[in-house]
């Protein structure tokens, strides 16, 4: 299991102390440091069954100057959407877990961290 995370993010902190509590074997990966590539994005969203806008932080600065919320969400897209996260990696929901039966959760409560847990005995 591997976990995507910011450290400057509760939510993240959160997620990693439920892990350690329940003495999960996971991976730590700070996306900011060691961006992911447009590959590795996709790969993980295949994992979540999403879309790049559903994993995209469009309140960051970066998204509004971009102009995402007017970006078209559809499948002529996105390869543009993916890009952005790519080059923008603090545009990426956090945090994102990636259980050891291939798939994946945006684990930003409790429950979704426990589902990922699951997942991965």
């Amino acid at each position: 299991m591997e976990i995507w995370i910011n450290p400057a993010c509760s939510k993240c902190r959160s997620a990693l102390t439920l892990l350690d509590a329940e003495g999960a074997d996971y991976t730590v990966r700070r996306y900011l440091e060691d961006v992911p590539s447009e590959d590795e994005i996709r790969a993980v969203l295949d994992r979540l069954g999403l879309d790049p806008w559903d994993i995209t932080r469009t309140q960051e600065a970066v998204a509004k100057e971009l102009g995402l919320k007017e970006w078209a969400r559809d499948e002529a897209s996105r390869d543009r959407w993916v890009r952005a996260l790519a080059e923008h990696p603090r545009l990426i929901q956090r945090p994102i877990i990636t259980a050891d039966d291939g798939t994946a959760v945006v684990a930003r409560s409790e429950e979704a961290v426990r589902d990922a847990l699951g997942r991965s005995v």
